[in-house]
C-alpha cells in the first residue's frame, strides 16, 4: 500500500467515525477525500460547518496568530451551549478540604495528603500555582514527571507550550490559576484511577470555590471528561460553553498532545480565543 492509499484510508475511517473536518487549513475531509480520488468512490459534496466558514473568513496565517496577542476586546460568544455540571450553590463535599479559607492552607494539605495511595509513589504534591483571584482557571490532568520533581503544574515542554498560549490570548502564567484534577502524580503517568479522583476532587473543588474564576479551560480528554462527568470525545465537546457549578467551562487539547500532533494548534487557538471573549464579556458586563 503506498502513501497516497494509507492516507485515503485513514481519510475514510475518520468520516466513518463521523467527523467532517480535517484540520488542512480549511480542506474539510470531504474535500481531501474528492482530492485523493476517494479509492473509486464517488463522494457528495457537503456544506462546510459553521466553525470552518468562521475559519476561512478570518486573515491571516493561523500559526502567526497564535504567537500574537489579540488587541482588543470582543464581545461574548455565540457559541452552542454544552454540558451543565450541578449548580453554582451546590455542596459537593462534607470534608474539612472544603473548610480550608485559602489556597495556601490548601496547598499544605496536598503536601501532606495520604487520602489516595498516589502519594506513596510521588516525589511532591502538585497543588497548582498562580493569582489566587485569577479570572481564569486553567485544569489539566495530573502531574508529569517535571511537576512531581518541582512541585509546579505545566513545567518542561508542555508547560512552555501553555505559556506561549496563554500568551497568544495576552495572559500569563501570573494572571491565571494552573492546577490538575488529581494532585500527585500517578506511576507511570497513568491515567488516575476512580478512587483517585474521587479522593482529590474535593481540592479542586475548593480551589475553585475561592478563587471564583469567570471561565475555566479543561486541558485534555481527562480533565474534560471528568469535570464533566461524561464520556463524549474531546472533538465533541469543544466549541461549545459548558458550566461547571455555575462558571462557563471551555474543553481543548492538552499542551503536551499538540507537541505529538501540531494539527490541533488551530482549533486549541479558537478554543482558548473563545475562553478569552468570555472574559472580556465578563469585564463588560
Amino acid at each position: 500500500m503506498d502513501a497516497l492509499d494509507k492516507l485515503r484510508q485513514y481519510l475514510e475511517q475518520r468520516r466513518e467515525m463521523g467527523e467532517s473536518e480535517l484540520l488542512l487549513d480549511s480542506m474539510t475531509v470531504e474535500d481531501a477525500l474528492r482530492t485523493l480520488g476517494a479509492a473509486g468512490k464517488t463522494v457528495p459534496a457537503t456544506k462546510k460547518s459553521p466553525r470552518a466558514v468562521a475559519e476561512e473568513s478570518q486573515s491571516g496565517d493561523w500559526r502567526a496568530a497564535l504567537g500574537a496577542p489579540q488587541a482588543q476586546p470582543v464581545p461574548m460568544p455565540d457559541a452552542p451551549s454544552g454540558i451543565t455540571v450541578g449548580g453554582s450553590n451546590d455542596e459537593l463535599f462534607d470534608t474539612d478540604i472544603m473548610r480550608h479559607g485559602s489556597l495556601a492552607t490548601i496547598a499544605k494539605a496536598v503536601e501532606s495528603c495520604t487520602r489516595c495511595p498516589l502519594f506513596k509513589t510521588a516525589t511532591r504534591g502538585v497543588p497548582g500555582e498562580g493569582d489566587p483571584k485569577a479570572r481564569l482557571v486553567c485544569v489539566g490532568e495530573a502531574p508529569g514527571a517535571n511537576e512531581d520533581e518541582t512541585g509546579r503544574p505545566f513545567v518542561g515542554q508542555a508547560g512552555q507550550l501553555l505559556t506561549k498560549i496563554l500568551a497568544a490570548v495576552d495572559l500569563t502564567r501570573e494572571e491565571v490559576f494552573i492546577t490538575n484534577v488529581v494532585k500527585h502524580r500517578p506511576p507511570g503517568n497513568r491515567n488516575p484511577a476512580p478512587n483517585e479522583i474521587e479522593a482529590c476532587s474535593p481540592y479542586l473543588v475548593r480551589q475553585l470555590e475561592l478563587i471564583k474564576p469567570k471561565v475555566i479551560v479543561a486541558f485534555g480528554t481527562f480533565a474534560a471528561q471528568t469535570l464533566l462527568n461524561t464520556k463524549t470525545p474531546i472533538g465533541k465537546l469543544r466549541g461549545e460553553v459548558h458550566r461547571y457549578h455555575g462558571i462557563p467551562l471551555v474543553v481543548t487539547y492538552h499542551p503536551a498532545a499538540l507537541l505529538r500532533n501540531p494539527s490541533w494548534k488551530r482549533p486549541t487557538w479558537e478554543d482558548v480565543k473563545l475562553a478569552r471573549r468570555i472574559l472580556d464579556s465578563s469585564a463588560n458586563a
